[in-house]
Order: structure tokens, then sequence, then C-alpha cells
């Protein structure tokens, strides 16, 4: 692999995505993110970006116009509630701006996807982004807009014939694979914690795809507590294969960070070590596909001080070609802002695995499955309804 061109979005506006001090999705994490990333010098190595917000007629690609005018009325006078559109709820309070607050969101996808059209860019880094559970006119999940599914239209608008959107967000991506259900030219996959015990409530093994495009949907729902090693064998095992035979143009990746164990609204047992693993594991699927044509987006993260920030900067460092290595001390500077901040101590450490018990060790599908373990049995359920439709082997491949 060369050196990457690579772009990262980012500005302060962004910070103004905020529903208020006692909603979980704190912009905090946004600004620790970009500090994090700027006193490691990962942003040395990247083309910062901060784009322009997205004009209605880009948002209504894919979102309904009186949805869009309804976003627009409340972000002008945030009174009052619209439940049939997911607005003034508790998930989704309505506040003063956040029509352009989201709009810069989208923007800001969309200028990735431009710069990856044009070959200005190999790789594309949106830690803002994400909002995957956006509705074509509904708000939910914290999701005004969705810039994942619009930056995956923009690139189908420009002649891109397939997108492989890869989720590896605890909650799965319902908004993204229910704007592509019936698109063949577009595959979703997502990795996230069982529906029956986690929002959305949704994302099963059998929900492959509409009647045209049988197997472009691939869900994998896995029970809590999955660990490291689990959670990363069903990556390996359900989703790449998958990716490798859709033979993508470009790939679009979301990496939310609530799948870790610290996280305060999920319950899988995820490290920082197995997000950055997953995140080199799709960086490389890009080089071997789709000639390094990715673009990776922020998502959901709740525990925005020992987790968030440094999730979302190992992203960077691995699509800027310069990984943070785990054992990295944390660079004084940010601890001491994060305490300014938050009040909150900082990790010291860019890991949170002991370095001396070595690397993550991944089964591979190949040395067996073992139908007595939930996580293989979760694996198996989507191999079993995906596979056949893309010709692959579901025991062995």
């Amino acid at each position: 692999m060369t050196a990457a061109r690579t772009s990262v979005i980012w500005g302060p506006e962004f910070t103004r995505y905020n529903f208020g001090p006692s909603h979980p999705m704190a912009p905090i994490r946004l600004e620790l993110t970009a500090r994090l990333s700027q006193a490691l010098g990962l942003f040395d190595h990247v083309t910062v970006i901060d784009p322009e917000v997205a004009s209605d007629e880009q948002l209504e690609r894919l979102h309904d116009p009186a949805y869009v005018a309804a976003v627009r009325q409340f972000s002008l006078n945030p009174v009052g509630s619209d439940p049939e559109r997911g607005l003034g709820t508790d998930d989704v309070p309505v506040f003063a701006g956040m029509h352009e607050a989201s709009a810069r969101i989208v923007g800001g996808s969309m200028a990735l996807a431009d710069a990856i059209l044009s070959g200005d860019a190999e790789h594309g880094v949106n830690f803002t982004g994400g909002l995957h559970h956006a509705m074509p006119a509904k708000a939910d999940g914290f999701c005004i807009y969705n810039d994942a599914a619009l930056a995956i239209q923009r690139l189908l608008d420009n002649g891109v014939e397939r997108v492989a959107y890869i989720d590896v967000d605890v909650h799965h991506g319902d908004g993204v694979e229910r704007m592509f259900w019936d698109e063949p030219r577009v595959l979703t996959a997502s990795v996230h914690q069982s529906g029956r015990t986690l929002f959305p409530g949704t994302g099963w093994p059998r929900d492959i795809g509409g009647e045209h495009a049988r197997g472009t949907a691939v869900n994998i729902a896995l029970p809590p507590g999955t660990r490291d090693s689990q959670w990363l064998r069903a990556i390996n095992s359900a989703i790449i294969p998958v990716v490798q035979a859709f033979d993508p143009q470009v790939i679009v990746s979301q990496h939310g960070a609530d799948s870790h164990i610290d996280d305060p609204l999920a319950h899988l047992a995820i490290s920082l070590d197995a997000h950055r693993y997953a995140m080199d594991t799709i960086h490389r699927l890009s080089h071997q596909l789709t000639d390094g044509k990715w673009i990776a987006l922020g998502g959901g993260g709740y525990e925005v001080v020992s987790v968030v920030p440094l999730s979302w900067s190992h992203l960077i460092g691995v699509a800027a070609h310069h990984p943070v290595p785990l054992t990295t001390p944390v660079p004084e500077e940010w601890r001491i802002a994060v305490k300014e901040l938050t009040g909150r101590e900082a990790p010291t450490r860019m890991g949170d695995l002991d370095p001396n018990d070595g690397p993550i060790w991944v089964q591979p599908w190949e040395m067996g499955y073992n139908p007595h373990s939930d996580v293989d049995r979760a694996i198996m359920a989507t191999r079993e309804a995906v596979f056949p439709l893309h010709g692959l082997d579901v025991w062995f491949t």
C-alpha cells in the first residue's frame, strides 16, 4: 500500500449538532476526537475539509421534501413536537439550528464521495457522520438526516455501479438498509447486538433484501456479552466473504464505537483493540477490492472520554496509513484538556488489552462451526440465509 491521499471532515461548527446537556449524544465527543487526532499528529497526514451545508435538493434525493421542511421549521422555532416524523421526541429533541447542523454532516459525507469520485482522495473519514437510523421521512435513534445513505446515493448518481456498506455499530443500520432495500447496486451488511435486546429491534438474518435485490442485505444479530474474538469472527465469517463476492467499486463503512464494553447504552464487550482490528480489516479490503476507494464514518458511541475519541482517532490513523500503535501513550496535552473540559481523568494508553497477551486471535470459520456457541449459531443463521445467493459455501467458505 502506498501513502494514502486521505481527507477528513472537521470544523468547529459540527459541535452544533447538540440535543442538550442531558442527551447521551454529547457533541464534546467530536471535539475530543479532533483534539486527540491533532495531538497524535494525524492531521499532519490528511487533508481536513470543513464542508458546506447540504442543500435541500441534495437532502431530498432520499428524504421526503415535507420532512425536510418540518426539520427546517423546528430549526427556526424549536417548540413542540411531530412524533409522526420523529421530531421533538426523547431520542430526537428539537433545537435551534438543527437543520443546518444536520445538513452540514451530510455535506461532509457527500464531500468525501465527491473526493473519491474525482480522484482527489483514496480514503475519506467523517467521524461526525454515520447517522444510520434516519429514515426517508422520519428521524430516529438520534439521527435526523442519513448522511451515509446520501453519500452512497451520490456515488450511484455519478456512475458507481456497486457500493458495499459495512456497519459495525452496536445498533442495526436500519435506515441505510431501508433506503437501499430493493437496490441491487448496494450491499448493506450490519453486525449488531440482537434486536431482541436492543434498539431498533430489527436486523434479522433472514432480512436479505427486496424482490429485486435478494442477498444484498446481510444481518448478523449477536447476543449480549459477545467479546472481541467472537465479534471479529462474525465480521470475518459472515460479512467479508459476501463483500468479496459482491465485488464493490467503493466501500462505505460505519464505525459506531458503542459496541465497546464501557458503552452505557449497549451490552457487547468489545475493546478498542478489536475496533482497530475491524478498521484495519475493512481498510485492507478496500485495497483488495476497490483500489482503495473507502469512506469511513463515525456513528454511535456514548462513553465520550475513554472510548469514542480513541476509537475514531484509530480510524483516522488507519485511513491515513499512519496507524497508531495500541501501546501508544495518550498525549499529556489531551489528557489535560479532558480534565479541564469534563472534570474526568483521561485514559493513558491508546489500547485496552494487556500488550503482553499478544494480538487478538480470531478463529477462521474453516476450523469448524460450534453449534453450542450462541455467536456461532448467529453467524451460521446469516450464512445460511445469504451465502447461497452469492454462490458461497455455507460450511467452508
